[in-house]
């Protein structure tokens, strides 16, 4: 978990998967610390009149747990986020348990450059996320 990882130790096609839960606490702490008050995150009454019809988890909540996953479990924490599409492609109740699967869909070492993608699913199956992204690796380091 959180291991250093340099360009070099990835491969097209590496790839995880990994289930969530997206628990109220966590739709709370992301609240708290954004202050995305949205109404439909927070607001019974009004998500109820929504063609949710129901309160729902922010979408950016479970486009950064994709991403947790993704140096977690993937490709570690030296890498930075140079371009991120985040596609919403399925609404996130919480309680939902999601299950993020995600890929290294191309390198280029000269520019030390990864690219990744995810989709994740609801336990119905339902694709509610797509990413296709670009991470930026550091040169190594020359020891003498």
């Amino acid at each position: 978990m959180y291991d250093i990882r340099n360009i070099d130790e990835l491969e097209v096609g590496d790839r995880v998967t990994v289930s969530k839960t997206v628990t109220e606490a966590d739709g709370a702490m992301y609240i708290a610390a954004t202050g995305d008050f949205g109404p439909v995150h927070v607001d019974e009454g009004y998500a109820s009149t929504t063609r949710f019809g129901e309160r729902l988890a922010p979408g950016i909540l479970v486009a950064g747990i994709c991403t947790s996953v993704l140096t977690a479990e993937l490709v570690g924490t030296v890498g930075v986020s140079i371009r991120d599409s985040f596609w919403f492609t399925g609404a996130v109740r919480y309680g939902d348990t999601i299950t993020f699967d995600i890929w290294i869909s191309g390198k280029d070492e000269e520019n030390r450059t990864v690219d990744w993608q995810a989709s994740a699913k609801n336990e119905e199956g339902v694709e509610v996320l797509k990413v296709d992204a670009t991470l930026k690796f550091p040169r190594k380091r020359v020891i003498a």
